[in-house]
């Protein structure tokens, strides 16, 4: 059963691995977005970089590798407490924090921990996806919008008396902020730059 979860666990960290939006950049754009933009991998310089369209495919498809991962229990059929559903989501998360086909250099790791909460909480991702969308209607930045969703998901899980779903969001949460420090700054000294589409 140790093994089993170990291999499950190392598989998650290759399919979180995925860049999906340096591959669609290259392949469909011709374009390396680590070369634009903020310089990052994820959902966000995506669509800054390459458009609304491949922006969503990127989001869609980061969002299905923490929920592939978080469910491989599942598809394996390895009869294990739900709990360690979370443990292969969170190697998923590492994956694409630190990808091991794009020089461990990924994305900020929202859309993937978005899609762990999906396989685990679909109910709390529902919460917290309204919430993103609420905040990014009425402020237009993207990092606010997902530091106050993780923060509101921290929140309602403190609810659900799930001792390791608040452990495993407390961790994101404290990961999301630190990883926007930056845009935190710029936030602060009006330079981060806005979305145009909604």
């Amino acid at each position: 059963m140790t093994i089993n979860l170990i291999l499950l666990s190392l598989l998650a960290y290759v399919i979180g691995s995925i860049p999906s939006g340096l591959w669609i950049g290259k392949i469909f754009y011709k374009k390396d977005i680590r070369d634009f933009g903020s310089g990052n991998l994820g959902a966000t310089n995506s669509f800054r970089v390459l458009g609304i369209k491949a922006g969503s495919i990127v989001t869609v498809m980061d969002i299905l590798k923490g929920t592939v991962a978080t469910l491989l229990p599942f598809f394996f059929q390895l009869h294990v407490d739900h709990h360690f559903w979370l443990l292969t989501g969170a190697f998923a998360i590492i994956g694409h924090s630190f990808p091991l086909f794009a020089g461990f250099r990924g994305g900020k790791a929202v859309a993937t921990s978005a899609g762990v909460i999906l396989a685990y909480a679909p109910l709390l991702f529902v919460a917290a996806l309204i919430i993103f969308l609420l905040t990014l209607k009425i402020s237009k930045y993207v990092s606010l919008s997902s530091m106050i969703a993780a923060l509101a998901a921290l929140l309602i899980s403190l609810f659900m008396g799930d001792w390791i779903l608040i452990i495993l969001i407390a961790c994101i949460t404290l990961f999301v902020v630190w990883r926007h420090r930056a845009n935190i700054t710029r936030i602060r000294n009006g330079e981060e730059p806005k979305i145009k589409w909604m």
